[in-house]
C-alpha cells in the first residue's frame, strides 16, 4: 500500500510516499480503508523531532492520527463494526499512519460516520474535536450559562470548540485576527475580540474557563481573568511556568485558591467521538475545512499546517 514515510527528522522535504506492507490486526482491531485523513500540528512535530523523547527515533516512520474511510477487515473479537461500515477515528500514537491507504485501529477508538457527513468532512473531525470536547467537558467540566473565553478560535480545535460550548449552553467569547472575526461568528460565538486590536488579559471581563488552543498564553499571565473558580486548559503548553502552574494550583487549593491550570493530552476514544458525532447529526457542530490536499501533496500540506493561519483544518485526500 501507498503510505507517507519519514527516515530523518527534518523539514517538509522528508516526507516521502513509499509501497510499504498493509498492517496486521489483532483480535481486537479493524482495518479502515482511508479515504481521507488531515494534518495536525502534532503531525510536524513529530516529523521535525519536536517530540522524539515521545515517538523515539526508530525509521521508517509513518505519519498521521486523523483517518475516515470503509471498514475492510474486523479482527475476531471485534462486535461493533462490520466490513463496509462508514467510520473515522483518531488513530493512536502507537498505531499512528493515517497517511496512508490502511490504517489499524482498536476498536473502541472508532465511531460510525454521521449521516449528514461524507468523508472528506469526517476526515476533519476526530483529533480537533475530540481536544476540544475532552478539554471542555472531561478537563473544565462546562455548564450550562458558564462564561468561556476560546484563545485561537479560528484554528481546528478552536472552531470545534466554540461549537461544543454553545451546545452546552455556555456564552462564548471567541479571540482571533482581524480576518476571522466574521467566521467564529458564524460558528456561534457571542462576542468576538479582534487580538490584533484588542489585548483581552487588558480587559476587565472574567471567565469561567479560558481555552488556549494556540499555546500562547500562561496561566500566571491570564489568572486576574479568571472568575474565582476558573479554569484555565491549554493543549500546547510551551513554557516552564505552564508547568509549575499545572502542580502549584493542586496545592494552593488546600488553602482555598479554587483557579486551576492544566493541559489536555487529547486521548482516542469511540464514546467520544459517538458524541460529538450526536452533536453532528443535531447540526449543532459542523466540521470547518481550510483546504484540501492529494496525498502527493503532503509537502505542502505540512508547510500550509506549520504557518498556523489555517482557518479550521487541513485535509489530505488518500485516494
Amino acid at each position: 500500500m501507498k503510505a507517507v514515510v519519514i527516515r530523518k527528522f527534518g523539514t517538509s522535504e522528508v516526507l516521502e510516499i513509499e509501497t510499504v506492507n498493509r498492517p496486521i490486526i489483532s483480535n481486537d482491531q479493524v482495518l479502515i480503508h482511508v479515504f481521507y485523513s488531515s494534518a495536525n500540528p502534532i503531525d510536524w512535530k513529530i516529523r521535525n523531532g519536536a517530540l522524539r523523547f515521545i515517538t523515539g527515533s526508530k525509521f521508517p516512520m509513518l505519519l498521521g492520527f486523523d483517518v475516515a474511510g470503509e471498514i475492510a477487515e474486523t479482527g475476531a473479537s471485534v462486535t461493533k463494526f462490520k466490513k463496509g461500515d462508514r467510520v473515522f477515528a483518531m488513530l493512536d500514537l502507537k498505531h499512528r499512519g493515517a497517511y496512508a491507504e490502511y490504517a489499524c485501529a482498536r476498536e473502541n477508538t472508532v465511531a460510525l460516520i454521521p449521516e449528514n457527513v461524507d468523508f472528506k468532512e469526517a476526515a476533519a473531525i476526530p483529533l480537533t474535536a475530540l481536544a476540544a470536547y475532552q478539554a471542555l467537558h472531561h478537563k473544565c467540566r462546562i455548564k450550562s450559562g458558564e462564561t468561556v473565553l476560546i484563545n485561537g478560535a479560528s484554528g481546528g480545535v478552536g472552531s470545534f470548540a466554540i461549537q461544543i460550548a454553545k451546545a452546552t449552553g455556555a456564552n462564548v467569547t471567541a479571540v482571533c485576527s482581524t480576518r476571522n472575526t466574521e467566521l467564529v461568528r458564524s460558528l456561534g460565538a457571542d462576542k468576538v475580540i479582534d487580538y490584533t486590536k484588542q489585548n483581552f488579559t487588558q480587559l476587565p471581563d472574567r471567565y469561567d474557563i479560558i481555552f488556549d488552543t494556540a499555546g500562547k498564553l500562561s496561566f500566571f499571565r491570564i489568572s486576574k481573568n479568571l472568575t474565582s473558580s476558573g479554569r484555565y486548559i491549554t493543549t500546547l503548553p510551551n513554557k516552564p511556568t505552564d508547568v509549575l502552574s499545572f502542580f502549584l494550583t493542586p496545592f494552593l487549593s488546600l488553602f482555598g485558591y479554587r483557579k486551576k491550570s492544566t493541559f489536555l493530552n487529547v486521548k482516542s476514544s469511540g464514546s467520544d467521538l459517538n458524541n460529538i458525532a450526536h452533536l453532528i447529526r443535531q447540526k449543532k457542530v459542523i466540521p470547518l475545512i481550510d483546504r484540501v490536499y492529494n496525498l502527493e501533496e503532503i509537502k505542502e500540506a505540512h508547510t500550509y499546517s506549520e504557518t498556523g493561519h489555517a482557518r479550521g483544518k487541513i485535509v489530505i485526500k488518500i485516494l
